[in-house]
């Protein structure tokens, strides 16, 4: 069976994908051996963040285009807005660079004082000396927001295949567990598990846990993050925690994060956890009353350089790569499949597409 573009993996990069690609008249099937966002996506947060990173282009694109998404209510989208918080006096330099640098890509942010922050969220610890408010960051649930691209997808046209596993790419197309050969462009978008079918674009999971509570009320209306986040990311040596909270419909809380590399197991850690919370306690002292209802873990697909793969294969015919996005990927889905549509039909591009570009891992 031919196809103009053949999709692996049904996480939010590749329902994007299917989404664009279909919308622009190809003929798009998408394959998941499992079921739709139960892999990466369906383990994390859900936020859509800009952050000041490499991803910080890539980043502000997506979010535009989340914004502007047709029916972007049926994935739950809120634009709760993100404070990063600073523990101490130390951090506040730190926001304001961050600040500065966000302007030059006309992101809109606030620095917070003492006053301001606790005014906006007034179940932070007391001693919180301020923080910095973008306003434009916002919150989807994923798994909705994968079943809604997949929805325009399939009205575009696209074709689903569940259930179905690739076992390898044959050169112009792919074959699958079955036996069945499907020829077209393939677009590798399987998250952690892309260095299976492209063993030469390394990809490393990386462990994470979230704790959702009870429901129950409260005053936090924003994504609240540590002003320390970043530094857990660059962290790939040693397991790290960090202070993130997200405030869901109905007054539950989701409650993260942690980071470790080089670690399959999925069991919950009663030591991560702990840690975790103890962090998170320390900038919120009044979530020691909430009660966990349920804690599970997740693996972010991490690059060497923290960078995803976005873009042709060199070496493979027809085969191109959407995956490495390590806590990035539901931000940036929408702005991964923009750019790498538009250089599949070879149309001008948003962004510099050089950064990703596969042959980087090739070439080292």
């Amino acid at each position: 069976m031919s196809h103009d573009l053949i999709v692996i993996g049904g996480g939010i990069v590749g329902a994007a994908i299917a989404s664009t690609a279909s919308e622009a008249g190809l003929r798009t099937t998408l394959i998941e051996s499992a079921l739709p966002a139960t892999g990466a996506t369906g383990s994390g947060m859900g936020h859509l963040v800009i952050l000041d990173d490499a991803l910080l282009a890539l980043s502000v694109r997506s979010l535009e285009l989340w914004r502007t998404l047709p029916d972007r209510p049926g994935t739950e989208y809120r634009n709760t807005g993100t404070i990063w918080i600073a523990e101490t006096e130390d951090d506040l330099p730190g926001l304001e660079e961050q600040s500065l640098h966000l302007a030059t890509h006309q992101v809109a942010s606030h620095l917070l004082d003492h006053r301001d922050l606790h005014a906006l969220e007034p179940d932070l610890a007391g001693d919180l000396p301020g923080g910095l408010l973008v306003p434009g960051d916002a919150t989807v649930y994923a798994p909705k927001a994968v079943a809604h691209l997949l929805g325009r997808a399939r009205r575009a046209g696209a074709h689903l295949l569940l259930g179905q596993k690739v076992v390898a790419l044959t050169g112009g197309g792919v074959r699958l567990a079955d036996g069945e050969k499907l020829t077209g462009v393939v677009v590798v978008a399987t998250g952690p598990s892309g260095s299976e079918l492209l063993p030469e674009l390394p990809v490393m999971p990386r462990k994470g846990h979230l704790v959702v509570t009870e429901r129950a009320p409260s005053t936090i209306t924003h994504q609240l993050v540590e002003a320390g986040y970043l530094h857990g990311v660059r962290e790939t040596r040693h397991a790290t925690v960090a202070m993130n909270v997200q405030p869901r419909p109905g007054g539950q809380l989701l409650v993260g994060s942690s980071r470790e590399s080089g670690i399959q197991d999925r069991a919950v850690s009663v030591s991560v956890v702990s840690r975790m919370l103890m962090r998170v306690f320390r900038f919120l002292p009044a979530l020691r009353e909430r009660k966990a209802i349920r804690i599970w873990t997740g693996f972010r697909p991490a690059t060497p350089d923290g960078l995803p793969f976005i873009g042709q294969v060199p070496g493979r015919t027809d085969v191109w790569a959407a995956f490495g996005h390590e806590g990035l990927g539901i931000t940036t889905a929408l702005g991964t499949a923009e750019l790498l549509v538009d250089l599949l039909l070879n149309r001008p591009v948003r962004l510099d597409p050089k950064p990703f570009n596969p042959a980087r891992a090739i070439e080292a």
